[in-house]
């Protein structure tokens, strides 16, 4: 198991009122996502758990990209990894910046 974790500043807040939200299973080829709004404003961090070892560079990339991409301001992210893809990673993290962005009714 690798663990690996990434702490960003980001350009502004992640819209939204909801304070978690959770998106994907842990499985082969996939991942399961916690957000939680715990975090200043001004920063995101990405707390990771895999199996798959070795792809760092490639983790880094991806979250900076999607960092970079929603700016998902005041968030922590947990995610549990079962060897999902780059897209699926992306995908999953979008998911999730939506759900906490919708209403808690």
């Amino acid at each position: 198991m690798e663990d690996l974790s990434f702490h960003h500043p980001v350009r502004e807040r992640a819209g939204g009122i909801r304070q978690s939200a959770i998106v994907g299973v842990v499985a082969s080829g996939n991942l399961e996502v916690l957000v939680e709004r715990v975090l200043p404003d001004a920063e995101c961090a990405v707390e990771i758990k895999t199996a798959a070892m070795g792809f760092g560079e490639v983790w880094t990339a991806v979250i900076g990209d999607f960092v970079e991409r929603y700016s998902p301001g005041g968030l922590k992210f947990s995610i549990n990894d079962g060897g999902a893809r780059p897209d699926t990673v992306s995908l999953r993290l979008a998911q999730a910046v939506r759900l906490i962005a919708g209403s808690d009714r």
